[in-house]
């Protein structure tokens, strides 16, 4: 039996639907419009890294700047989401995803065609920008778009997938176009999506004004922007320098006091940035936090295990994104099971917290490699083990996180979606290289002069990633347990009062 809408706890009229599913035209093509969007986005975080060395030697910059493609990217996009997102509630989500889209693919050309290092990172910061605004677009369609339980299921199972997916799919395509083209296509790949999208967007989104605009919240989005890039660059700041650095700490309390002042801030604007409404649910609350410890865990993974294929079991870049194909394989299947089945009919606190069960269990097996490891054996199951266990906690903490709330504010909660998911990755992929490279240095002193000390080094720091990995998914695990509902999402989601809920029919109508 299909779970449907029951009337709010708080009594009354049952809660009204944005719009009725069967009057949204194409709606499967909008799908594959959004769904290409976001395919761009997530998997441009993890594309450029294969091409990294290529692009050096091209443009001759150093060790040191190599990070800094990936800093610019994740830094203005990270810390600018929330503001993408409101912009979008604003001014109508159709027009901020288009813009987002061409915005993104001129960012893009400019980094293909970069002839020095400073014309590279002010593209890579474009196309961050530009991210920043197309990703909280791009999900809050989708949220507009599919509001009947079923086909949302659906849509979500397959965004989900591609958002959980998409580091991997970055991972083989980036090897594929650096090996048989050039890294500058790892760039201009992006023009060939976005000119697809925008062809796509034009034909099948629906264009829809907002019912009012009120202010722009400018300094909430100036707190929460701030304090956003001091998360990103403190922790990118460790990785690159060590936690000793106090460059890195001061970002870090000058980013706390900021994104409190923020919390203050929006509990007493007239126009947040943030409503508290929108924070205020606890599914979707253990949402955001699933999502942000997911993100954080993935990109740890795509991390250690790229470095473990390469230098130890000594694959090609595109044999080592292929690996990692059954995975991405596993968690597609999975999230349509996730989303279809598991959620509806049993809820999220039994199934994010056995996704969050089996991805540690994953964690834990790749701590078991070693030098003479082989792939079908030992790299295979921990990776269908990560797969299912993801499937089971990113598509539907991604729908849960933006089920029930308002029209008005579907394009800030989608934001928070993203920001969760990009700051995550930084602070993952900041935090775990740091204790391996610590790991690392530690192991070769304890250890010194004896045989085959590099390679035991490495295997010991990526054990030391695992193991961390592994923790942040028991904590998951915790917070998913303690902060989910029991029972069908469907049949308790909150109203967010009379006001969001007149607001939210006016804005569909």
């Amino acid at each position: 039996m299909t779970p449907r809408h029951a009337a709010p706890r708080g009594g009354g009229r049952p809660q009204q639907q944005s719009a009725p599913e069967g009057n949204v035209p194409h709606r499967w093509w909008a799908l594959a419009v959004i769904g290409l969007a976001q395919l761009m986005v997530v998997l441009d975080a993890t594309i450029v890294n294969i091409a990294l060395p290529s692009a050096q030697r091209s443009l001759g910059f150093g060790n040191d700047g190599r990070q800094w493609v990936i800093t610019a990217y994740s830094l203005a996009f990270g810390s600018l989401l929330l503001l993408g997102g409101r912009l979008a509630d604003l001014f109508g989500r159709r027009r901020t995803f288009i813009v987002g889209l061409i915005g993104f693919a001129c960012a893009s050309a400019i980094g293909g065609t970069a002839h020095s290092f400073t014309m590279l990172i002010g593209a890579r910061a474009l196309q961050g920008m530009f991210g920043a605004v197309l990703a909280p677009s791009a999900l809050s369609l989708l949220t507009t778009t599919f509001t009947e339980p079923v086909q949302r299921a659906r849509a979500f199972g397959v965004f989900g997938a591609i958002a959980g997916s998409g580091g991997a799919i970055g991972l083989l395509l980036g090897g594929l176009l650096t090996e048989h083209l050039s890294w500058r296509w790892t760039l201009y790949v992006n023009d060939v999506i976005a000119v697809l999208a925008v062809v796509g967007a034009l034909a099948f989104l629906r264009s829809r004004a907002p019912a009012e605009r009120p202010r722009l919240d400018l300094p909430g989005a100036a707190l929460v922007g701030v304090g956003l890039f001091c998360v990103v660059y403190g922790f990118s700041n460790a990785e690159t320098h060590g936690w000793s650095n106090w460059t890195c700490w001061a970002f870090l309390i000058a980013a706390g006091v900021l994104l409190c002042a923020f919390g203050l801030w929006e509990r007493g604007a007239p126009h947040p940035l943030l409503p508290p409404r929108v924070v205020a649910d606890r599914n979707r609350t253990g949402s955001f936090l699933s999502v942000f410890i997911a993100g954080a865990g993935m990109f740890g993974v795509f991390l250690f295990l790229t470095y473990y294929l390469q230098t130890v079991m000594e694959y090609s870049p595109v044999r080592t994104g292929l690996a990692f194909l059954p995975m991405v394989g596993t968690l597609m299947a999975t999230a349509q099971l996730s989303t279809n089945v598991l959620v509806p009919y049993v809820g999220p606190k039994a199934t994010v917290p056995t996704g969050m069960g089996l991805a540690t269990g994953g964690m834990v097996l790749l701590t078991m490699l070693d030098a003479h490891s082989s792939y079908v054996p030992h790299v295979l199951a921990p990776l269908l083990v990560l797969g299912f266990g993801i499937g089971l906690v990113m598509p539907p903490a991604m729908s849960l996180a933006t089920l029930g709330v308002a029209a008005r504010d579907q394009g800030v909660a989608s934001a928070t979606v993203n920001t969760m998911q990009q700051v995550g990755g930084s602070i993952g992929t900041a935090f775990f290289n740091t204790m391996a490279t610590t790991s690392a240095s530690r192991f070769a002193k304890a250890h010194a002069g004896e045989p085959n000390l590099a390679v035991r080094a490495n295997l010991h720091s990526y054990q030391t990633a695992y193991t961390t990995a592994a923790c942040f998914f028991v904590a998951g695990f915790l917070v998913s347990v303690v902060l989910y509902r029991r029972g069908r999402p469907y049949e308790q989601t909150p109203t967010l009062g009379p006001e969001a809920e007149a607001d939210g029919q006016r804005a569909e109508s």
